[in-house]
């Protein structure tokens, strides 16, 4: 009985060392993961609730050039388009969109050279409502801020980096939050914002119940990624379940692919090759021809028309809308008139829906203004989980050091860790790559006495 006593007396205070050790190290990892992403966590929040209503800003903001007073008749799409052109210089037309509504102009993207523009016309009076950079459209300036394609793509793939630490913040947080004996900070928030610990639990608190919206939003985000996006989108595709290659069996394809002939394509058809016209050397059927095809087909109005641009071209009509099931794109013969391939979503293979649904919940899209406000929340849990992040950082640090959380007693409990930070980089190579580099240069920080003391 003594024997056993005192057995039982050691292992209490080795079992109480290692949830410490353990605790500390992922309170480490968390701090630092945290310390890394917190800025493009709130840029990727305030962008992100932004471009959620993209169409009430074109609506309102930039009424002037997206509404129209309705008239009675329409001019056809071919003096629409030659109006554009006119209205450029030296300008050749690239695509049409056609109007989304009665009371909606067309727009017509033409180009100089490598250099678009964009070109608003009212559809009854032919007038010229706006001119305006691709790249200098509001809605899409925010949405390169939002993946930092504003910056270049090498920059880019730093939200590959973020959204794979969003992701690794929740799961070590809600470790941390975890009730260990504490009756406030679960679901409640203790103090007032003066007190450090108010601050805590407001982050621990907003972090818990929005967590799994945070994992969403950063998991249907990689998807856009260029490096794990683009990897999965190929591999989908290889295994055939990505979009339906099936349809592609019976006519002649080109080497590009949707994205060098759409201004916009959804996450499956990115990259779906485009069949080439056959026929070369008689009469094309024309741009009025090719919208009234693709009206015939049942095409939702406002979709994008791209033009041929060569002899084997071939006029591509898609529209990815809000509403999933009037997803469609088809690829027209620009000299027999006929449908080549004719994709819509009930199409897309099972996994392939599942993606694009992921999307358009992501974007606001899928149950109207519920959807808008559930991720505006979202957006808006983000920016105050990374705010009440830095004031509890900023009370707790002591004056003139970093504020580390402290190594764990234990060192061996970072091998655990280090299998954990393996299996999550296999998953998010971009996102573990990082994690090697943060952590071996915390440990060789602290090997420094100096650099040790202004960390802790």
């Amino acid at each position: 009985m003594t024997t056993a006593s005192f057995t039982g007396a050691a292992a209490q205070p080795v079992a109480a060392e290692r949830g410490i050790s353990l605790y500390r190290a992922i309170w480490r990892w968390h701090f630092f993961a945290g310390l890394l992403v917190i800025p493009f966590m709130i840029s990727l929040a305030v962008t992100g609730g932004l471009y959620l209503f993209n169409d009430e800003i074109d609506d309102t903001v930039f009424a002037y050039r997206n509404i129209v007073p309705a008239g009675t008749e329409r001019l056809p799409p071919s003096a629409i388009v030659a109006t554009a052109v006119e209205s450029v210089p030296g300008s050749a037309a690239v695509s049409y969109r056609t109007p989304a509504g009665a009371d909606r102009s067309a727009r017509v993207t033409v180009g100089i050279g490598k250099a678009k523009m964009l070109v608003f016309v009212d559809p009854y009076t032919g007038a010229i409502l706006d001119h305006v950079a691709p790249t200098e459209e509001f809605n899409q300036v925010v949405e390169d801020l939002h993946s930092l394609d504003y910056f270049g793509k090498s920059v880019e793939t730093i939200i590959e980096i973020v959204a794979g630490f969003a992701i690794l913040l929740v799961f070590t947080g809600i470790y941390l939050w975890w009730p260990r004996q504490q009756t406030g900070g679960v679901l409640t928030v203790r103090g007032t914002p003066a007190r450090r610990v108010f601050w805590r639990d407001l982050h621990a608190v907003t972090g818990i119940v929005a967590g799994l919206l945070i994992v969403f939003l950063a998991f249907s985000g990689l998807l856009w990624s260029g490096y794990w996006g683009a990897t999965v989108n190929g591999k989908l595709t290889a295994m055939g379940l990505g979009y339906p290659a099936v349809l592609w069996d019976q006519v002649p394809t080109a080497t590009k692919v949707s994205t060098d002939v759409l201004p916009r394509a959804n996450w499956l058809m990115e990259n779906a090759p485009v069949p080439t016209s056959s026929g070369v050397g008689a009469e094309p059927v024309g741009i009025d021809r090719a919208v009234a095809i693709a009206d015939e087909a049942g095409m939702l109005p406002g979709y994008e028309l791209a033009l041929p641009t060569d002899e084997s071209g071939v006029y591509t009509a898609a529209i990815f809308p809000a509403e999933l099931a009037r997803e469609r794109t088809i690829h027209i013969d620009q000299y027999s008139g006929k449908p080549l391939v004719d994709v819509a979503f009930g199409d897309y293979p099972a996994l392939g829906k599942a993606i694009e649904w992921s999307i358009n919940v992501h974007k606001g899209q899928e149950w109207g203004r519920a959807n808008q406000l559930l991720m505006l929340a979202a957006c808006l849990s983000i920016v105050l989980i990374s705010l009440s992040a830095v004031v509890m950082w900023w009370k707790r640090r002591p004056a003139g050091r970093v504020g580390v959380p402290p190594m764990p007693p234990k060192r061996s409990v970072y091998a655990g860790l280090w299998i954990m930070a393996i299996f999550f980089g296999l998953t998010f190579p971009l996102t573990g790559l990082a994690i090697v580099i943060m952590v071996v240069a915390d440990q060789l920080l602290m090997l420094a006495p100096a650099a040790r003391r202004r960390l802790s």
